[in-house]
């Protein structure tokens, strides 16, 4: 993979990049956030440090993911949940803490990539150009668009594919580690805790909290607000 990496300390990247050399990655490194979302249109991977002199990379994340659905890990040494949840949110893909072994670095980025291709290659010709209906909510899987009552919700591309993992079977309840499968991978390593977090951030985002409810200790169900469902 040609993997973009945005990090300010050189020796910090050097390393990296000797690294990912070695598990056959081809690196290009900048820098400054500025540069990133036109350095990323040719990148099939960004491992993104939060650093960085002229933007923080929060907001780095945020114009990365407007633009393009390319892969996005973000590496820091911060280690407060607050961190992780508001670039989770932002778009990130995975998140690793500093200081962290290479192996694990390459195996998180194996991970998070076949779940991308899982997700770019699903879709069957037959089912592509055809919306998912419940009720008012609207997703279509080929542009990755999803729509309440005619609004259009931006979804981050994690929260779009939970989405498409809850409605794969509308009204059951879906076992959270079926979901963590589906939207992350079998192989994911991350806490059950980004689930969680995911789940919060799609019931805003789609407007109603009773959208997705939980069912402790197995998992989650979508349905049909009943407010919706009365037209009330």
């Amino acid at each position: 993979m040609r993997i973009l990496l945005i990090e300010d300390d050189d020796h910090v990247a050097d390393a990296l990049r000797e690294a990912l050399v070695r598990f056959g990655h081809t690196t290009d490194h900048i820098t400054q956030g500025a540069e990133a979302v036109g350095a990323a249109e040719q990148a099939d991977f960004v491992l993104l440090d939060l650093g960085l002199p002229d933007l923080d990379g929060q907001e780095v994340c945020h114009r990365l993911r407007e633009s393009s659905q390319v892969p996005i890990m973000v590496l820091s040494a911060r280690t407060e949940e607050i961190d992780r949840v508001l670039l989770l949110q932002a778009g990130a893909d995975d998140y690793l803490v500093k200081p962290f072994s290479t192996r694990e670095l390459v195996a998180r980025i194996d991970a998070v990539s076949r779940r991308s291709l899982r997700t770019a290659v699903a879709i069957e010709p037959g089912q592509s150009d055809s919306p998912i209906q419940l009720g008012p909510l609207s997703v279509e899987p080929r542009t990755r668009k999803a729509s309440v009552d005619g609004r259009s919700i931006a979804l981050t591309r994690r929260e779009f594919d939970l989405l498409l993992a809850l409605l794969a079977d509308p009204g059951a309840v879906r076992h959270r580690e079926d979901l963590i499968n589906e939207a992350w991978d079998p192989n994911w390593h991350g806490s059950t805790r980004t689930l969680d977090v995911h789940v919060s951030s799609l019931r805003t985002k789609l407007g109603h909290r009773d959208w997705i409810t939980s069912v402790r200790g197995v998992g989650f169900r979508l349905a049909v607000p009943a407010a919706m469902s009365t037209g009330s």
